[in-house]
């Protein structure tokens, strides 16, 4: 795998963080560069640390992005999940872990966060309502 800095499409994407008005979006799935990059614009129901579920990906990099609130999000070396729940699901390119959420990191509005193959993380933590951006980066 390239380092961030040479993945093209990971360039392409910072590009289009820096050129668009992601707040303005409308909510859904906007395409980028085909299956090598997109955005999906999402209202979300956040969640207490214990419902949050950890998730890592093998073809895409996660660039989340929360746009109305603050976000928080659980981590953990993927290498050191041990209960996983099920298989890869490889058409939707996620596999879900029932490991403790431990570490926790937090973003505000328009900050990012990027998650590689490597790092299994859980998504929404926080009171009330998110709207937020979630790029799919193709791994190269």
């Amino acid at each position: 795998m390239k380092t961030l800095e040479q993945n093209p499409f990971y360039v392409k994407a910072l590009d289009f963080i820096k050129d668009n008005d992601l707040g303005a979006m409308p909510l859904g799935k906007h395409f980028i560069d085909g299956d090598n990059l997109w955005v999906n614009i999402v209202d979300s129901k956040l969640k207490t640390p214990t419902e949050a579920t950890l998730e890592a990906h093998d073809k895409y990099i996660d660039i989340q992005i929360p746009l109305s609130c603050e976000e928080k999000f659980g981590v953990k070396p993927r290498s050191e999940c041990t209960s996983p729940r099920g298989e890869m699901n490889t058409e939707k390119d996620i596999i879900f872990f029932d490991d403790k959420v431990e570490e926790i990191i937090a973003r505000k509005p328009g900050e990012m966060v990027v998650f590689e193959p490597d790092t299994a993380h859980a998504p929404l933590i926080g009171e009330g309502m998110i709207h937020k951006a979630i790029f799919k980066v193709r791994v190269v």
